[in-house]
């Protein structure tokens, strides 16, 4: 295999035009480059350079191996600065992945917050509902934004780290009796008909019978609607009231109202799942900053 530090030699041999000229360019005996050519010809199985009086000059397999030392020494020179500005965390790409409702209140402001900041860094952004904590597993992904439930689940490869506790409010028909409240207790609300996307199993329904249970009731499903805007509808049409997070209230549908809860106030758990080995990453500091910073407010 070709010797890179031996083909700068070489170059260096070419530009000189002669290999004292080298030697003292490069701070070397004259003996010593000679040897580094004679390995590299041995390496190259070809004859690299002719005497021409004083000098030497490069063959054709010379000047072809002296202008990729050329290339090499751009490429590597790119590349320290790459890895420099990845060090300092101000390039580099970030694969993140999250679901639907933070697309419109989180993600967004988010992004354009941390490429304020960081433009030299790329984000590769991808919404998905299931499976992202396997794409950060496998390495498909680095950072995914998720809802945890009652349990942080515990992934080899990937830490969890708590975002934000997102409160849910309840979505009244413009004219319901507790439009007039400024905040409603979770059991004033237990013989309403519901409409709600989180049913069944997974974090969001935990999160949510979790604080039903706590309220002393079931609550009776009237409709399962497939996003938290279509829930808005259908509460607006009249046909029952519905529990929405409050990333999911943008926008808030003209035919509602919507009131914060007590006793308890359900939450949506929301988490960064983060690859270990880009954990400690300057720019992964930064967007998970970022991400905080938009969360909070």
């Amino acid at each position: 295999m070709l010797d890179v530090r031996r083909m700068q030699v070489l170059r260096a041999v070419v530009n000189s035009g002669s290999v004292s000229a080298a030697a003292n360019n490069l701070g070397y005996t004259p003996s010593a480059i000679s040897q580094q050519l004679s390995t590299l010809e041995r390496e190259a199985g070809l004859s690299l350079l002719e005497k021409v009086g004083r000098g030497v000059r490069p063959t054709a397999a010379g000047t072809m191996l002296a202008e990729r030392a050329g290339d090499l020494s751009e490429l590597l020179s790119k590349t320290e600065s790459e890895l420099a500005g990845m060090r300092a965390g101000d390039s580099g790409v970030l694969r993140l992945r999250f679901f639907q409702s933070a697309s419109v209140a989180l993600i967004p402001p988010a992004v354009a917050a941390f490429r304020d900041r960081y433009p030299r860094v790329r984000l590769d952004l991808g919404m998905q509902e299931e499976g992202m904590l396997d794409r950060v597993a496998e390495g498909d992904a680095d950072l995914a934004v998720i809802v945890v439930g009652r349990d942080v689940p515990s992934v080899s490869g990937v830490r969890l780290l708590h975002l934000v506790d997102e409160p849910y409010r309840v979505v009244l028909p413009v004219g319901h009796p507790l439009c007039s409240e400024e905040y409603i207790d979770l059991a004033r609300l237990s013989e309403e008909s519901w409409i709600q996307d989180s049913v069944g199993s997974g974090p969001c329904a935990e999160s949510l019978y979790d604080a039903f249970a706590a309220a002393g009731f079931t609550p009776h499903l009237a409709l399962e609607s497939d996003s938290p805007q279509s829930s808005q509808g259908f509460v607006a049409a009249g046909m029952g009231i519905s529990l929405v997070p409050r990333l999911g209230l943008d926008p808030v549908h003209p035919g509602v109202e919507v009131r914060p809860l007590r006793n308890p106030e359900p939450v949506r758990r929301i988490y960064v799942a983060v690859r270990e080995s880009v954990v400690h990453a300057p720019n992964t500091a930064a967007l998970l900053q970022v991400l905080r910073e938009t969360a909070q407010a």
